[in-house]
Protein backbone atom coordinates (compact mmCIF):
# COMPACT_ATOMS: atom_id res chain seq x y z
CA UNK A 1 0.00 0.00 0.00
CA UNK A 2 2.91 1.93 0.76
CA UNK A 3 4.07 1.60 -3.00
CA UNK A 4 0.45 3.24 -4.30
CA UNK A 5 0.01 5.71 -2.15
CA UNK A 6 3.80 6.76 -2.74
CA UNK A 7 2.95 7.21 -6.91
CA UNK A 8 -0.58 8.59 -6.16
CA UNK A 9 1.29 11.65 -4.44
CA UNK A 10 3.29 12.25 -7.53
CA UNK A 11 0.11 12.40 -9.39
CA UNK A 12 -2.69 13.87 -7.42
CA UNK A 13 -2.24 17.22 -5.07
CA UNK A 14 -3.56 16.32 -1.94
CA UNK A 15 -4.60 18.73 1.05
CA UNK A 16 -3.53 18.20 4.50
CA UNK A 17 -6.75 18.50 6.06
CA UNK A 18 -10.22 16.82 5.23
CA UNK A 19 -13.53 18.81 5.40
CA UNK A 20 -17.30 18.48 4.44
CA UNK A 21 -17.90 19.30 0.65
CA UNK A 22 -13.94 17.72 0.05
CA UNK A 23 -13.55 15.21 -2.33
CA UNK A 24 -11.62 12.24 -1.45
CA UNK A 25 -10.06 9.74 -3.10
CA UNK A 26 -9.84 6.19 -1.28
CA UNK A 27 -7.71 3.19 -1.78
CA UNK A 28 -7.45 -0.32 -0.90
CA UNK A 29 -5.46 -2.89 -1.37
CA UNK A 30 -7.85 -5.94 -0.59
CA UNK A 31 -10.11 -5.54 -2.66
CA UNK A 32 -8.49 -3.98 -4.82
CA UNK A 33 -9.68 -0.38 -5.37
CA UNK A 34 -9.27 3.12 -6.56
CA UNK A 35 -12.73 5.20 -6.01
CA UNK A 36 -13.49 9.38 -5.35
CA UNK A 37 -15.75 10.34 -3.00
CA UNK A 38 -17.62 13.32 -1.61
CA UNK A 39 -17.46 14.18 1.94
CA UNK A 40 -20.94 14.91 3.20
CA UNK A 41 -20.52 14.71 6.90
CA UNK A 42 -17.92 14.54 9.67
CA UNK A 43 -19.21 14.31 13.23
CA UNK A 44 -17.67 12.98 16.53
CA UNK A 45 -18.08 9.64 17.35
CA UNK A 46 -19.38 10.34 21.15
CA UNK A 47 -19.04 6.31 22.34
CA UNK A 48 -15.11 6.85 21.90
CA UNK A 49 -13.27 8.29 24.50
CA UNK A 50 -10.20 9.22 21.93
CA UNK A 51 -11.03 11.46 18.65
CA UNK A 52 -12.76 9.11 16.43
CA UNK A 53 -15.32 10.75 13.91
CA UNK A 54 -18.09 9.65 11.96
CA UNK A 55 -16.96 10.05 8.53
CA UNK A 56 -20.20 9.93 5.38
CA UNK A 57 -19.13 9.91 1.84
CA UNK A 58 -21.01 9.36 -1.18
CA UNK A 59 -18.83 7.39 -3.56
CA UNK A 60 -19.06 9.18 -6.26
CA UNK A 61 -20.26 6.43 -8.87
CA UNK A 62 -23.46 5.04 -10.64
CA UNK A 63 -25.52 5.08 -8.44
CA UNK A 64 -24.14 7.01 -6.08
CA UNK A 65 -23.42 5.14 -2.97
CA UNK A 66 -23.69 6.57 0.27
CA UNK A 67 -21.34 5.05 3.44
CA UNK A 68 -19.87 5.95 6.94
CA UNK A 69 -16.83 4.61 8.71
CA UNK A 70 -15.43 5.85 11.83
CA UNK A 71 -11.82 6.75 11.39
CA UNK A 72 -9.21 9.06 13.21
CA UNK A 73 -7.90 12.73 11.96
CA UNK A 74 -4.60 10.91 10.96
CA UNK A 75 -6.67 8.38 9.26
CA UNK A 76 -8.93 10.50 7.05
CA UNK A 77 -5.76 12.90 6.03
CA UNK A 78 -3.77 10.33 4.29
CA UNK A 79 -1.98 7.85 7.40
CA UNK A 80 -2.21 4.19 6.28
CA UNK A 81 -5.00 2.30 8.03
CA UNK A 82 -6.45 -1.18 8.52
CA UNK A 83 -10.08 -2.09 8.46
CA UNK A 84 -11.25 -5.68 8.95
CA UNK A 85 -7.32 -6.37 8.57
CA UNK A 86 -7.31 -4.75 5.10
CA UNK A 87 -5.11 -1.75 4.53
CA UNK A 88 -6.58 1.75 3.14
CA UNK A 89 -5.80 4.83 2.41
CA UNK A 90 -8.13 8.35 2.26
CA UNK A 91 -6.86 11.94 1.85
CA UNK A 92 -8.87 15.08 -0.01
CA UNK A 93 -7.53 16.61 -3.35
CA UNK A 94 -6.52 20.14 -3.06
CA UNK A 95 -8.22 21.31 -6.23
CA UNK A 96 -6.75 24.68 -5.71
CA UNK A 97 -3.34 23.54 -6.16
CA UNK A 98 -4.31 21.78 -9.69
CA UNK A 99 -5.75 25.79 -10.93
CA UNK A 100 -2.04 26.71 -9.92
CA UNK A 101 -0.15 24.60 -12.42
CA UNK A 102 0.96 25.61 -15.22
CA UNK A 103 -0.21 24.35 -18.25
CA UNK A 104 1.44 25.14 -21.78
CA UNK A 105 -0.38 27.04 -24.30
CA UNK A 106 0.56 27.46 -27.87
CA UNK A 107 2.27 30.68 -28.49
CA UNK A 108 -0.33 32.72 -31.59
CA UNK A 109 2.84 33.48 -33.79
CA UNK A 110 5.05 30.09 -33.80
CA UNK A 111 2.63 27.87 -32.60
CA UNK A 112 4.92 26.36 -29.86
CA UNK A 113 3.68 25.45 -26.62
CA UNK A 114 4.74 28.37 -24.06
CA UNK A 115 4.38 27.82 -20.13
CA UNK A 116 1.82 30.06 -18.93
CA UNK A 117 0.21 30.38 -15.81
CA UNK A 118 -3.35 31.26 -14.93
CA UNK A 119 -4.41 34.58 -14.32
CA UNK A 120 -6.29 34.24 -10.65
CA UNK A 121 -9.35 31.34 -10.12
CA UNK A 122 -11.75 30.12 -12.60
CA UNK A 123 -15.43 31.27 -11.38
CA UNK A 124 -17.67 30.17 -14.30
CA UNK A 125 -17.25 28.14 -17.83
CA UNK A 126 -18.02 29.07 -21.36
CA UNK A 127 -18.88 26.65 -24.01
CA UNK A 128 -16.68 27.99 -27.43
CA UNK A 129 -17.90 27.32 -31.00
Amino acid sequence: MQKIVKELQQHVPFKDTTEIGDIVLIAAKEPQMLMYAKVTDIERDPSRKDEWWHVHFSVLSIPLQNMVWTLRTSQMTGEIFTMGGEERFVQAIDFQAEQDVETPEPDQETGTPEMKKPAGKIHSLKRVK
